[in-house]
């Protein structure tokens, strides 16, 4: 059987639409049909909600045709990281702890500003248990695989929108982001997944793992899209009390702008301390030569030692998973994945002044960090040391030998963007990541647009017979 091709970019698609070249049943179809005829080896669906969503296409199709197109994304398909709520689907945090019987009785925020923007929810999308776990713990549902190779990594925890994005299952997929959670299977699997300022895009409704490091946001083809969902997604939210009263941006009209008079700061030490691999050295430096092509001035800068973000990042989030799972943990603690149950457990080790000390040293790293971006526009560096590891090379010990170079910027809010970079020798992607200034990811998304109109690594999808 010959497998359907991807859906279009959603900008691709929302031209067709207004065109009338392409309807919103055709869109949605094709994508069930991709799904059917990759699903079977990739695993990205939890649960798959065909019904509904012809049904959502039907709808759409119709206010379409009689004039009342809500946006440039109304119709067009999408699906959620199983840690997300829409009402009448279970919320599983890929966990038997939740188990299908979790039925969410009402929309996270988000999942509410993408209906009410017309989007098609396909359905819920596999994650790590509770975002903490690994990716070969036995659970009730198997792990994401990577499509460009599926014995590789897929990496983080929402390593399912990923698959369903690099796949070309769906066009947009909503990830978290925690230590990198968004920001890795971007890297891993070729596209783009952006990390926006902490407070920008509303938590309520999603499954929380650290109040004080989660992020919510898109995993896209491309970056033009993921600025197309962020002018739905980036809202106020009271029902979120991490929220930031900020203005949102406009963060397509800026887009294509280009990154001439720019000046943009290399983290090269930063990077080199990670001991990249030769292949993703040589990615990092045609970054910088790619750019400065372009007219940017690009200036080597210096963050704080990797040493210093993973103590107060780590203590922070573990102190918080556990406070969050305690009740679970000492109820139906045989219902977790091995990793998940060691990697939350360990936080019964972090004690009231570890707590505190790491708040105060994010403060203090924080405002270095806002210190290095006063002489810049953004900050470039490596998301990680190479391409996705191999399966049997992913470190689930409850305490990782080396922390993904994502979670800094967890741990200080900058808003994030993993975008791709190139192959290394077996034809796995490598990325790069660009950090902005606190509530511009105007910008971020500005410098990542004219580097990928510059590149073809984009243009690039997984071999059929993988995916």
């Amino acid at each position: 059987m010959s497998i359907p091709p991807p859906v279009p970019s959603l900008a691709e698609a929302s031209a067709a639409i207004a065109a009338g070249t392409l309807s919103p049943v055709a869109l949605t179809e094709g994508a069930l049909a991709r799904i059917a005829a990759l699903e079977p080896r990739l695993n990205a669906f939890i649960t798959l909600a065909a019904d509904r969503a012809r049904a959502a296409a039907a709808e759409a199709e119709r206010e379409i045709r009689a004039g009342r197109r809500r946006g440039p994304l109304h119709g067009i398909a999408y699906a959620l990281k199983d840690i997300y709520d829409a009402a009448g689907l279970p919320t599983t945090a890929h966990s038997r702890v939740l188990g299908l019987d979790n039925v969410a009785t009402a929309d996270a925020t988000t999942t509410r500003l993408l209906e009410d923007a017309g989007m098609v929810l396909l359905g819920k999308l596999a994650t790590h248990e509770f975002a903490r776990g690994g990716p070969t713990d036995p659970l009730a549902w198997p792990a994401a695989k990577n499509p460009w190779n599926p014995a590789h990594f897929a990496g983080g925890s929402s390593s399912g929108s990923g698959t369903a994005v690099a796949s070309g299952m769906v066009a947009m997929a909503m990830g978290s982001d925690t230590g990198g959670s968004i920001r890795l299977p971007a890297a891993f699997q070729g596209i783009v997944g952006l990390k926006p300022t902490y407070g920008r895009v509303s938590r309520h409704g999603v499954v929380p793992l650290s109040f004080g490091m989660d992020h919510t946001g898109p995993l896209t083809r491309t970056v033009e899209d993921c600025a197309m969902t962020m002018q739905i997604l980036a809202a106020h939210d009271p029902l979120d009390p991490g929220s930031a009263d900020v203005p949102a941006g406009d963060y397509l009209s800026g887009l294509k702008a280009g990154v001439r008079g720019l000046t943009i700061g290399h983290a090269r030490a930063f990077d080199e301390a990670a001991s990249l691999t030769p292949e993703q050295a040589a990615a990092m430096a045609e970054a910088v030569r790619v750019l400065r092509g372009l007219g940017a001035t690009v200036v080597e800068v210096a963050l704080p030692p990797m040493r210093r973000f993973e103590a107060a990042s780590w203590t922070i989030i573990h102190a918080e998973s556990f406070a969050i799972h305690q009740e679970h943990l000492r109820k139906t603690p045989e219902l977790y994945g091995r990793v998940t149950f060691e990697r939350i457990a360990l936080g019964a080790f972090a004690t009231g002044p570890h707590y505190v000390q790491a708040q105060r040293l994010r403060t203090l790293l924080t405002a270095e960090v806002d210190a290095v971006l006063k002489g810049c526009d953004a900050i470039l560096c490596a998301p990680a040391s190479g391409a996705a590891p191999a399966l049997a090379d992913v470190d689930e010990g409850p305490w990782r030998r080396q922390q993904p170079l994502t979670a800094p910027f967890n741990l200080t809010g900058h808003p994030a963007i993993c975008i791709p970079a190139g192959f290394d020798a077996k034809g796995l992607p490598l990325s790069l990541q660009l950090v902005g200034r606190a509530f511009d990811e105007a910008m971020v998304l500005r410098i990542a647009h004219a580097h990928e109109q510059a590149t073809e690594w984009h243009t690039r999808r997984p071999p059929e017979d993988q995916a």
